[in-house]
Formats: C-alpha cells, structure tokens, sequence
C-alpha cells in the first residue's frame, strides 16, 4: 500500500477506537492508560506498571482494587507482546467498564502505529481513559467553510478530510407576502427589508465568528443558496473582511438553506474542494449500487458472504464503514469443551453456547472486525477503501448493508 493509503487506514481505525473510548467509564478510577512514546522502551513501562500493581495492593476498596490490580496485569499481558513501541508509539487503554444495568465488561484496546508519533509517556487511572494526545492526531487542519442562504433560513459550518459540520441553522422570521395598500405598503415593504438585512447581518456575523479562529486553515470559503440572496449577501459585504478575502469567486444553486443545503453545496462545489475526499466515496459507493443491481454482478455485501469471497480471492476493492464496531471473537464453552468464533459488538456480552446453551463461555482472543477482515484482504492484494457517514452513500452502507460491501474480481455465486 502507499504511504498515504496507510495514513489514512491509520487515521481511520485510529477514528473508530477513539469513538468508542469516550464513551467507555468505570465504576471508579479503574481504567488504566498506558500512552508509550517511539523513544521509550517497552521495559521501562513493565517496570512501571509492575510497581504500580503493588501500590494499588493499598486500595481500600476490595472492588476497586480488584478491578485496578486486574486491569494493570491485563495490561502487562498485552505488552509482552511487543518488543519495541514501534514506530509511532504504543497506547493501551484497558479496565472494567460499564455496560449498563450495575454491570461491567473488562476491555483491552490496543492502539498500535497511530498516524503520528505519539509526543509523551504517559500513565494514567481514571474513571475514564486519556485520549488527548490520539485525538489532536484526527484534527484536519486544511478545510472548507460552508455558508448557505435564502431570504428564510441559513445554516453554515465546514469541511474538512471526510467530515462536513454543520454548526448552526439560522430561521428568518421574516414577513412574507402582504396586502396592505398605499403608504402601509411602503411601510410594511421597509420593514421587511429591515428585517432582512438584520438576518442577513445576524448569520454572516455567526458564520465569521465560527471561522475567524481557524481562518488560517481554511482554504476558502463556498456560498451557495437556492436564489439570489447568496450573490446579495456577498455582494453587499456583510461578511468580516478577512472572511471576505477567502470567499471563492463563484456561488452554487442549491434547493435548500439548512443541513440538507450545506451537504449539497459540497456535492456541487466539489472541483473547487480537492481537499475533501467525499467525491470519491460517492463514485466507489455509486459503482457498487450499481453493479449490485446487474444479473451476475461483481459485488457482494454481508460479513459471511464477503468472508468467503476473501478467502476466494475474488474481492477487488473492500469498502469498510466507519460505523463497523464489530470485533471477531474466539470463544470456548467451559460446561461443554466447544470451541467457535463469533462476531460481535465491542461492548456486548458473550454470547451463549450454540452447542449445550451454556452461559459459561471465555474469550480466548478478540480481534476487531476490521482489523480482520484487513488481514485478509491485504493477502489478496484487495483494495481497502474506508467510507464515511457523512454522504448519503456512506448511511446508505452504513445502515443497508450493515457496513461491509466488495466490489469483485469476478461474479460469484
């Protein structure tokens, strides 16, 4: 793979772990993050979180105590793996965390060659895991600002990578058609276009002081609206005049000024955006949808089916949604001896045996759903291609196919 198609596979694992490491609390300060710079050796960390595993022999709560020497040692486990911290750092994030009804589930989530070097050692036990260092490595600094208008609604944000923001939607209020006469039409005509320049004023004011403070990296900023008062608005400076600088010379037509209007106008303005990666998930999504609808199509979706069009060497190109939260699990039954994979939600319980219905079922090792299916495709030599939410497209796999589509080397049956 090239060195950026392995940035942004970096990027994007690095996404989906971070999603759900913020959602993740213990009980107490059970969770331990262990952040292991490039320059730092594995030993010295084992050595540290040895001597803590001893101090916290000194809880005074049994629970807590039981969950904080568990997670330390869990921790130990996984970084007998290693021999280095690799190129970019090693971060682990482990502990008992809640999973609702009074219930907790041990988790252990290794971050492993993040898209950045990681700046600083790191030790931490919390009711939560620390994530600052990982989360300033998915800020896009070149991006986009979005402002869409009419006389009624308004909404701005921006785009950035993958990632289109909608930060506010603005309504008008202003008085539409009127049937007074004479000097009362004049009046009531005055004061709606009043009330029209103050809205105009209120949503760029808003805008600017959205976009001032990352003026620096924003490449430009893109007008769009259904009518002409995206050209007014412009026309007459409402916008800050730094703002102003960055305003690209062409405006686009869209139906809408709200959330819809502001995805839109990326679609329409989208030569203008060579930043923004969204395009190019539309033309992969766009090609499997239709391939899909063909008589012997060359695409597939579904885990198992996907699965075994890997193993065949038939899949070209794997498209992975971000929403994937899925992990391959390697499960025993103690009651029966039986032994099977399943794949299941990252926070969910075990399942039950399927061969004697018992409870009583151990995790011999976990691997997420990507990660594996990674793996596969990369032996292959499969393309990986990963889509976002933010298209319709990407809710489209995201939501109809449960995340997971190929498109094939050849029909399969």
């Amino acid at each position: 793979m090239a060195d950026d198609e392995i940035t942004q596979m970096r990027r994007v694992k690095l996404r989906m772990s971070l999603e759900e490491l913020r959602n993740m609390k213990g009980f107490g300060t059970e969770l331990v993050t262990l952040i292991i710079p490039p320059d730092r050796q594995v030993s010295d960390a084992r050595q540290m979180l040895q001597n803590e595993h001893g101090q916290a022999a000194n809880i005074k709560s049994k629970g807590t105590r039981k969950n904080v020497q568990g997670a330390i040692e869990s921790a130990l486990s996984t970084l007998a793996r290693f021999k280095d911290a690799g190129e970019n750092g090693l971060a682990i994030f482990v502990g008992s965390v809640i999973i609702g009804n009074n219930r907790s589930k041990m988790v252990n989530i290794v971050v492993q060659d993040p898209p950045q070097p990681l700046l600083s050692f790191r030790y931490r036990c919390d009711s939560t895991f620390e994530l600052t260092q990982l989360e300033d490595m998915l800020v896009d600094k070149k991006s986009y600002g979005l402002f869409v208008i009419d006389r009624s609604e308004a909404a701005y944000g921006i785009a950035s990578g993958k990632r289109i923001h909608v930060q506010e939607h603005l309504v008008s209020n202003i008085m539409g058609k009127h049937r007074q006469g004479g000097q009362s039409a004049q009046r009531f005509e005055r004061l709606i276009e009043e009330a029209a320049h103050n809205f105009f004023k209120r949503a760029s004011e808003h805008a600017c002081d959205y976009w001032l403070p990352e003026l620096e990296n924003i490449q430009a900023i893109i007008i769009g609206g259904p009518g002409a008062t995206k050209d007014f608005v412009v026309k007459n400076e409402y916008f800050h005049h730094e703002i102003a600088k960055k305003i690209a010379a062409t405006t686009f037509d869209v139906g809408y000024s709200n959330d819809s209007g502001v995805r839109e106008l990326v679609e329409n303005a989208g030569s203008l955006m060579n930043e923004i990666e969204l395009d190019a998930e539309r033309q992969l999504m766009n090609a499997f949808l239709q391939e899909l609808i063909k008589p012997s199509p060359k695409a597939t979706y579904g885990e198992m089916m996907i699965r075994n069009a890997l193993d065949a060497g038939a899949v070209d190109t794997l498209l992975i949604s971000e929403s994937v939260r899925k992990s391959r699990v390697s499960l025993k039954c103690s009651a029966c001896g039986n032994e099977w994979e399943a794949s299941i939600g990252n926070l969910d319980e075990n399942p039950e045996c399927p061969s004697c219905e018992s409870n009583k079922v151990t995790e011999l090792s976990r691997l997420s759903l990507v990660d594996d299916f990674i793996e596969i495709a990369q032996k292959t030599n499969a393309q990986i291609k990963f889509v976002s939410v933010d298209t319709e497209e990407g809710a489209q796999l995201s939501e109809g196919f449960a995340g997971l589509a190929a498109l094939l080397r050849y029909p399969i049956m």
